[in-house]
């Protein structure tokens, strides 16, 4: 099931990716992402940004990754709570 759930937010990151300019026709510009990443272009490099996110972690679903990962990333904040530490 993993697999199927990953392949489908793999495939809706790859469809933001693509489709970013049709996003920000019906969506509107995003003012956090006008100021922060750039003047004329900043929404659609966040729409894009965001559909290689998701990507990503829809891949990492399919491989079955994303524990590790989510797991490596947060370690650090829950090392005093290991009965090891």
């Amino acid at each position: 099931m993993r697999i199927i759930v990953g392949v489908i937010i793999a495939a809706i990151g790859i469809l933001l990716t693509l489709k970013s300019e049709w996003l920000y026709q019906n969506m509107g510009g995003i003012e956090v992402a006008e100021r922060w990443l750039g003047s004329s272009g900043g929404s659609r490099l966040f729409y894009k940004l965001t559909g290689i996110c998701i990507t990503f972690i829809g891949f990492l679903m399919v491989t079955n990754l994303l524990g590790n990962i989510i797991l490596w990333i947060f370690a650090p904040l829950f090392r005093g709570f290991s009965p090891n530490a």
